[in-house]
């Protein structure tokens, strides 16, 4: 269960990096939102793919599937939007910290295989959604300034939400 715990610190640590405080002027700007949006979705696809890769159970293969199509679709609004706006995504400590987390965790389900990989991976899909949809709907949200962008993250939100009770079921089912 060393793998769950990991994944709970991590996903607390780029919650609150993401959630903590914001003063007006930390407020993250709407280049920074869009960069953090895409780079959470890019990751999970990337997560997805390894699962592809390495699992065998239909049901986490199904479910990585969906993630690579539903992340993809809205990354490529996301970046359909940001050149409608001509808007340049910008790097920030949170996309950052989302990268970094990302490569640990990837590392770690890389060296699974079978059924340790399945719930690990599924574990972290619930934890990785619980985090992005509270950024979402504490920080990503309530910050954005352009009403588009802000649409497109409710809409984000909506499918993520959706993602998470799924990889919830999921979970249950393999545990």
């Amino acid at each position: 269960m060393r793998m769950i715990e990991i994944s709970g610190v991590a996903a607390a640590i780029v919650l609150a990096a993401v959630t903590a405080p914001v003063h007006a002027a930390d407020k993250p700007s709407d280049a920074q939102i869009a960069h953090i949006a895409y780079t959470a979705g890019d990751l999970d696809i990337k997560a997805a793919q390894l699962a592809l890769k390495k699992s065998k159970n239909a049901d986490v293969r199904a479910f990585a599937s969906d993630m690579v199509r539903d992340h993809q679709a809205v990354n490529d609004k996301a970046l359909a939007l940001v050149k409608k706006l001509g808007v340049t995504p910008e790097d920030n400590d949170t996309s950052k910290g989302l990268v970094e987390q990302s490569g640990e965790k990837q590392a770690e389900l890389a060296k699974l295989s079978g059924q340790d990989f399945d719930k690990s991976y599924v574990d972290n899909e619930v934890a990785y959604h619980k985090t992005v949809n509270g950024a979402l709907q504490s920080t990503l949200i309530p910050s954005a300034d352009n009403g588009e962008l802000k649409s497109l993250l409710q809409t984000g939100l909506k499918i993520f939400t959706g993602h998470m009770e799924h990889a919830e079921h999921l979970a249950s089912t393999l545990h």
